[in-house]
């Protein structure tokens, strides 16, 4: 909800959204997966600002470096799998989660990002917003990103 007036609840429109995007850049180093992936969340649909409403894209941009180095908590780095369908009789596919963290790091913390985002077309607008870079370096100067700490 954007503004009260005369005791009624004023919404932000799409076009006074799309003016105030912002991009952060986030480190993964030594952070916890899930407690990030919600942080992350929670930047991507808007959910930090005050003018936060429910069915605009208000949210901002984030770029998250060192994608390889977060960690997990318990036993899930041993019993974690990625399941996924060929679309053949037979095709179910496991992956584990070290291997997977060999493979592609960057895909699992995509995809911990996206289950935790709405299952909508506004859920995916926001999502093209989040970069993710397995090193230090990123492309993404000409967004003037602001560092933040998660």
């Amino acid at each position: 909800m954007a503004n009260k007036k005369n005791n009624q609840t004023i919404f932000l429109t799409a076009e006074e959204a799309q003016k105030d995007h912002n991009w952060y850049v986030a480190d993964a180093k030594g952070k916890t997966l899930g407690r990030f992936a919600s942080e992350v969340a929670k930047i991507l649909r808007g959910k930090h600002k005050t003018t936060f409403t429910p069915h605009v894209d208000c949210g901002d941009g984030i770029v998250i470096l060192n994608a390889d180095q977060f960690v997990v908590t318990g036993s899930k780095a041993a019993n974690k799998t990625y399941k996924h369908h060929t679309g053949h009789v037979g095709g179910l596919r496991e992956i584990t989660f070290r291997t997977m963290l060999e493979r592609k790091p960057d895909f699992i913390l995509r995809n911990a990002i996206q289950k935790m985002m709405p299952r909508t077309k506004l859920g995916r607008a926001q999502l093209k917003r989040l970069r993710i870079f397995v090193g230090e370096e990123h492309n993404l100067e000409a967004q003037q990103p602001v560092k933040i700490n998660l």
